[in-house]
């Protein structure tokens, strides 16, 4: 049989197809448009999303036998708002994950009704981008459009609802919402009542892997496949890719190094940090994962190459940094180029450079950028070993993870062993191996990513040189408590 992934991403959404034993045989990319009506405003059509998807399946199984497509399954980006009037249009395009526009309704929930009420409620903080804050801004400032809202949903769920005629979500991707109670798998009654919206207005629960539905005739028709064909609820876009790397039971652990960076743990047991560092979320497998989300990862040395240097040259600009340098080096970077979330929750922190004499080179710069994304990364799994979890080996993936060097420098920062998986197509992958488990190929999500993924290679760390790095974290985590002030007094 198989199975079709959908990865809805920030700018394109990336379709594959996959076999029953998790080959891919197809993968199609198409692209829609990034809407930003005002300064730090971040807004998609969610029609995009639904024609680039429709136009993609068609594309992705034109030369396949469709009557072996069994399943849908997707990975979306979070926290999206999308709302309905009462005919299910849309009500105004979608505010995204990374929109900046609700500050205020942010700290309104943090320091008004208060980080401890909102832990108890949901198991976590309120961030800027996460869903909540978005609803107490269109009630704030779009009033006459907040009182048609009948139905709240996130990015991927607007797809299922369109393929199936359901509203639904799961609960990995409910729980980027800040108006689900993790722990108990359900809508906090406290959270709605705040953001002045009911149960009704939300969509159906499921588990990640659970079916929704089928496809409607006419998208059927539309898509050329049977109305048998079955449509999972997916899974928020960390939680899908960690499904695709593996990052099932406890203690499992993904590091995602991307344009943003995270770390995954996955757990058995619902569990908070004592800061909020970390959000505490529900699992595409059914149980609990703890994530630690950098704004800016990747992203630092794509800025740090392209921006400033005005190469393209990666791979050559990491040539000078020899074996000999690494643990060595003077110049230290924080990497807040869009603020930061983990652990430090600080929209206004920046990036710089520290630590420069007249001898720094341009290599020593390169090497800060890269140390100083380990070392933020480093920050949440500090978080994470407060909590008496241990970590003793990690999956690494991402773009920034095909460098030989970073993965080194990640390896001896974290001082733990890092696995490369052989496929690495992200939450699209894990989408269709949900799909896989939602139609009965497999028994479970565990039964399935243990028959399904593999590894190629690992990068181990190096007692001596990871003792050097431990010295230099040491420092780094001093670095921000020290400027933290000055941030704020820059934020003007």
């Amino acid at each position: 049989m198989l199975y079709i992934g959908v990865d809805l991403g920030t700018s394109a959404v990336k379709l594959l197809l996959m076999d029953e034993k998790g080959e891919i045989k197809n993968i199609v990319s198409k692209e829609y448009e990034l809407l930003f009506p005002h300064p730090g405003w971040s807004e998609q059509r969610p029609q995009d999303w639904v024609s680039a998807v429709k136009e993609g399946i068609k594309e992705l199984v034109k030369d396949a036998d469709k009557s072996q497509v069994a399943g849908i399954g997707a990975g979306g980006q979070m926290h999206g708002l999308v709302v309905l009037d009462k005919d299910d249009n849309v009500l105004r395009p979608a505010i995204l994950w990374n929109d900046g526009r609700t500050q205020g309704e942010t700290d309104y929930l943090n320091n008004e009704i208060g980080k401890d009420k909102l832990t108890e409620y949901t198991g976590n903080i309120a961030f800027a981008g996460f869903t909540a804050p978005k609803i107490l801004w269109m009630k704030n400032n779009e009033p006459e459009l907040f009182d048609k809202i009948a139905k709240i949903m996130l990015p991927k769920d607007y797809i299922n609802y369109v393929l199936t005629g359901v509203h639904c979500t799961d609960y990995s991707d409910a729980s980027g919402m800040l108006l689900l109670d993790v722990k108990n798998k359900k809508w906090s009654k406290e959270m709605l009542d705040i953001c002045s919206i009911i149960e009704e207005q939300m969509p159906k629960l499921f588990e990640s892997y659970e079916v929704v539905g089928t496809l409607k005739k006419d998208v059927a028709d539309e898509l050329g496949l049977s109305e048998n064909v079955k449509v999972c609820a997916g899974a928020g876009d960390n939680a899908a890719a960690a499904i695709g790397t593996a990052t099932v039971g406890a203690g499992a652990c993904n590091i995602s190094l991307g344009t943003s960076g995270t770390i995954f743990i996955s757990s058995d047991k619902f569990s908070v940090d004592d800061g909020n560092s970390l959000h505490a979320f529900d699992h595409a497998d059914g149980k609990f994962h703890l994530m630690g989300c950098m704004l800016s990862a990747a992203s630092c040395n794509k800025w740090w190459m392209e921006e400033i240097l005005k190469t393209e040259d990666f791979a050559g600009e990491q040539a000078p940094i020899s074996d000999d340098k690494l643990g060595h080096n003077h110049v230290y970077y924080l990497p807040y180029l869009m603020g930061e979330r983990a652990p430090h929750n600080d929209p206004y922190a920046r990036s710089c450079f520290l630590g420069m004499t007249m001898d720094s080179s341009r290599a020593d710069m390169t090497q800060a950028v890269l140390e100083g994304v380990a070392f933020g990364m480093r920050d949440s799994l500090e978080a994470a070993k407060a909590m008496g979890i241990k970590v003793e080996k990690s999956m690494i993936c991402g773009g920034g993870a095909k460098s030989p060097l970073w993965r080194k420098i990640f390896a001896n920062v974290m001082n733990i062993e890092l696995t490369i998986p052989e496929t690495e197509q992200g939450p699209g992958y894990g989408g269709a191996i949900l799909a896989a488990v939602g139609c009965g190929e497999y028994a479970s999500v565990d039964e399935a990513v243990k028959k399904l993924i593999k590894v190629t290679g690992s990068t181990k760390p190096e007692p001596e040189l990871a003792a050097l790095y431990e010295e230099r974290y040491q420092t780094y985590r001093k670095l921000y408590p020290a400027l933290k002030g000055l941030f704020t007094e820059m934020k003007g």
